[in-house]
């Protein structure tokens, strides 16, 4: 049981105050709506933070995206996304406490951590209260990547963590704030509630899809690996039916599999729009996921610099997905899965020391 439908635990925190709403599609408490449920216990919600991809979760990614009005319930809704990531003292105008409820998916890159770090310091500054929601990390079952180094933190980035963190992003708040990530080493007055009967060591499948191109269970799992060729000129299904789950290349070596990009809500102008790409299907390997395979697979974007090797495999974004500026030149030196892997495991030692500290529920069987 999510955090939301424990609404014992936090209901009377809201009583009589004026209450702000970060959330989107996922914020559900069964099958209704958490803004929906809370007006109908007269709880006095006065304003909805939204995050990227908008409230009802179809704005294309990196998509500007703008405030305006809930058109079902009326209520003022405030862009977190663009150029306005974080609430402005007037946003937190005559809000007393913040309740936050994203479907979280366990990466770096993902950017609701982000959000949610920029909502626990405007509360922070504003001395506003602030209740996370726990929600299920569907790759809360393992830890993989290289940790983000300080000089490459941006919004799809913040803190020094491994791209897979394995930790709910209730307990993610908690290490922010205990941390003192935020800025000024500030600190939030924070409640997290908790998850009811949660195993980290299980598959969770959501029941409903966290952003536009996270459509299943599938591109959920390979979404961590195959992110890092947002990083490079390689497609990786968007504008097709199985976004995050294949990927191509016009130039790629034929092959017995190839998709076509085009433009379609959530993804209006893709990578190779309108170009059959060559590729690789990898949906039936993740059709069971399989706990062998949870890990940052680097084969398939190695094999990808070799078929394409030029100037012009990555681009900037490289660099802010992967959190160091070493994997691209280790990529372009042709070391090893092996040895790319090895480099990662002192900074990630340390980061378990760091995590253990604020961990709610077991940890993994190892």
């Amino acid at each position: 049981m999510p955090g939301a439908s424990s609404m014992e635990d936090y209901i009377l925190l809201l009583k009589n105050k004026r209450v702000g709403v970060v959330g989107n599609q996922s914020s559900l408490v069964g099958s209704t709506h958490l803004v929906d449920s809370l007006l109908n216990l007269d709880i006095k919600i006065v304003k909805v933070f939204t995050p990227e991809h908008g409230f009802r979760g179809d704005a294309d990614a990196g998509t500007h995206i703008a405030s305006g009005k809930d058109g079902i319930t009326g209520l003022e809704l405030i862009s977190l996304y663009g150029n306005h990531k974080k609430p402005a003292k007037a946003d937190l105008f005559n809000v007393d406490i913040i309740l936050f409820d994203l479907q979280d998916v366990g990466v770096r890159f993902y950017t609701y951590i982000s959000t949610l770090t920029y909502v626990m310091e405007a509360c922070a500054e504003n001395e506003i209260p602030l209740i996370v929601l726990d929600r299920p990390n569907p790759n809360g079952f393992y830890i993989d990547g290289p940790v983000l180094r300080k000089q490459h933190s941006s919004f799809v980035g913040l803190h020094p963590v491994p791209i897979v963190y394995g930790m709910t992003i209730g307990e993610y708040a908690m290490m922010v704030n205990g941390e003192k990530w935020m800025q000024n080493h500030l600190e939030c007055d924070l409640t997290v509630i908790p998850l009811r009967d949660y195993d980290r060591n299980a598959i969770d499948i959501l029941a409903i899809k966290p952003s536009p191109n996270l459509p299943n269970y599938q591109s959920i799992f390979l979404y961590p690996s195959l992110c890092l060729f947002e990083g490079t000129a390689v497609s990786i299904g968007r504008g097709t039916d199985f976004p995050f789950q294949v990927y191509g290349h016009s130039d790629f070596p034929e092959s017995n599999f190839s998709f076509i990009p085009e433009s379609r809500p959530g993804a209006s102008n893709p990578k190779h729009l309108g170009r059959s790409c060559n590729g690789y299907d990898l949906r039936k390997l993740a059709n069971e996921p399989d706990k062998q395979l949870a890990k940052l697979n680097l084969s398939w974007i190695l094999e990808a610099y070799q078929n394409l090797e030029n100037a012009d495999f990555f681009n900037a974004y490289f660099e802010k997905l992967v959190g160091n500026s070493k994997l691209r030149q280790q990529i372009i030196k042709g070391e090893s899965e092996e040895n790319i892997r090895a480099s990662w495991q002192p900074e990630l030692e340390q980061f378990r020391k760091i995590r253990s500290k604020y961990l709610i529920y077991p940890d993994f069987n190892y």
